[in-house]
């Protein structure tokens, strides 16, 4: 046991070791803060994925034996700890079902490749997709950051293996459990289980999910991109041999999903443009992302490394300032290739050989890439970094002032809205035309609608506060003039700084059961 000498300053034995790897530790005799239990970032790593990704033959047993004893230890009490208790339980039935589904999935594109005589043995191109991956930097969890120049892009160690050989061919495979685990995992899926399939995909998913989400800027596209990697994932499972990682193997499956989808579409961002009997403001128009569509944040809190601030590379992957909206409104202005490679190396952190192996390109190309993406990038985003940023978790400001925006609205008093606004705020409402920009335009559209004797008036609204891809949101409910319901009216998300409110991006609220709100009150 380690000894206290004081309330900063802890002893450990001569022989305390790293818990993953067995390394001796160095001592902290005189320094303050806690004992180290890892040796590097690696070994945090791992010991964090363990405790995170139950081994793929216990996965359905475990959930099942956890909502069993949830559901036995349930009972009526104070409200508040019985909310988190049903909340808790919500939460493992909704894996049970998505492995379920999965499994379900992957059942039925078997049963169709049965009856199919010419495609039962053939995987093709989604087959190649198997062995490679991206390894891990084992020593590096902390992406660069994604608004600096490109630098230090010279010839990179496993240049060779990115571009002769099949990718992640230079990475050594994992040692251990871990390695013992994916080829254990990769002969459950040569052998046709399903559920051995989807308990080894399904940790994965929600970061799948948020990478998608990065690529194509869209919630609904992202889980139908999740859903085709997970198919092709389960048709292409032959390729997986265990020599790199599922989570490498996933990636690469996920990020050529969305490349083909962002091939077949014709979508480009623009600039929004004047509608008639508008006053938009004197300031130029803002640019236009049709698509774009939020992200609920209790489905990142499912990372927890995002959360605990543990370093982990599901943390970098849910990073705030890489899912805000001003960021996945701008990476949509980079063609589909390059946005992937910026993604990749600069949020992710992946390594450039890596890089070039999962989207089949030279080393030279993803380097020449990188240097067109970041400059472009930039030219999209706020001229300072902390304009866009913000901490991890909500502060108290911006839940006052979330808080006071909510009640303004309901009260109908515009003065107190005007107050919370920025001289140069932004308004828009994706996918509609309408913007405004400058406080003026803005106050100039809402103030008829909230003034009960104005033709235009819109109703009595109520407002419940929730979060958005790392930022205040607020689900607005109307109830119309004759009618007795509030019903889901639109999804604002706030951009807050120096204590005002200078953006806001209005949504459509068919997504607001995601967030957990319902349609009416």
């Amino acid at each position: 046991m380690p000894r206290v000498v004081s309330p900063w300053t802890v002893i450990m034995p001569e022989n305390n070791s790293c818990q993953v790897c067995g390394r001796t530790l160095p001592r902290r005799r005189g320094k303050p803060g806690r004992a180290s239990v890892y040796c590097s970032a690696a070994c945090r790593q791992k010991a964090y994925r363990s405790r995170r990704d139950p081994s793929p033959g216990e996965t359905v047993h475990e959930l099942i034996a956890d909502i069993e004893r949830r559901v036995r230890g349930l009972a009526p009490q104070r409200p508040g700890v019985f909310y988190r208790e049903v909340t808790a339980l919500s939460s493992s039935v909704g894996r049970l079902r998505r492995v379920a589904r999965t499994a379900l999935d992957a059942a039925q594109v078997t049963a169709e490749s049965a009856s199919s005589a010419g495609s039962a043995g053939s995987t093709g191109s989604e087959g190649s997709t198997g062995s490679e991956g991206y390894g891990e930097a084992p020593e590096n969890v902390t992406p660069a950051p994604v608004t600096e120049s490109a630098a230090g892009s010279g010839a990179d160690p496993g240049a060779e293996a990115a571009a002769g050989t099949e990718p992640g061919a230079g990475i050594p495979p994992g040692s251990g459990s871990d390695g013992e685990q994916d080829a254990a995992a990769a002969a459950a899926l040569r052998s046709g289980d399903e559920w051995a399939f989807a308990g080894l995909v399904e940790p994965y998913r929600r970061e799948l999910q948020v990478h998608c989400y990065r690529m194509v800027g869209s919630y609904d596209d992202s889980e139908d991109l999740v859903q085709e990697t997970l198919l092709r994932a389960w048709r292409g499972r032959d390729g997986f041999q265990g020599r790199s990682s599922a989570r490498a193997w996933l990636y690469r499956i996920a990020t050529n999903a969305c490349l083909d989808f962002l091939r077949r579409t014709t979508r480009r961002p623009g600039r929004y443009g004047p509608v008639e009997g508008m006053d938009h403001g004197s300031q130029d128009p803002p640019p236009r992302v049709t698509w774009l569509q939020p992200y609920p944040d209790h489905l990142l809190e499912d990372l927890g490394g995002a959360v605990s601030g543990e370093a982990s590379p599901e943390a970098a992957a849910v990073s705030r300032e890489t899912v805000e909206l001003v960021f996945l409104a701008a990476i949509q202005h980079l063609p589909p290739r390059q946005r992937a490679v910026l993604i990749l190396r600069d949020v992710l952190g992946l390594p450039a050989a890596e890089t070039a192996g999962m989207l089949e390109m030279s080393l030279a190309s993803v380097n020449s890439a990188l240097q067109r993406a970041r400059p472009a990038l930039r030219e999209h985003l706020p001229g300072r970094r902390a304009e866009w940023t913000g901490s991890a978790q909500p502060t108290e400001e911006e839940r006052e002032i979330l808080r006071r925006y909510m009640e303004a609205t309901d009260r109908s008093d515009v003065s107190a809205v005007s107050a919370l606004l920025s001289e140069d705020i932004r308004l828009t409402m994706p996918p509609n035309p309408f913007w405004f920009v400058g406080r003026e335009a803005m106050l100039a559209f809402l103030e008829p609608s909230l003034d009960p004797a104005s033709p235009s008036y819109f109703g009595k609204w109520r407002h419940l506060p929730t979060r958005a891809n790392g930022q205040p949101a607020a689900a607005g409910y109307v109830q119309r003039p004759g009618t007795a319901v509030y019903r889901a009216q639109v999804l604002d998300v706030l951009r807050i700084r120096d204590g005002k409110i200078v953006e806001i991006t209005a949504f459509e609220p068919h997504l607001l059961p995601a967030f957990g709100l319902p349609l009416k009150l």
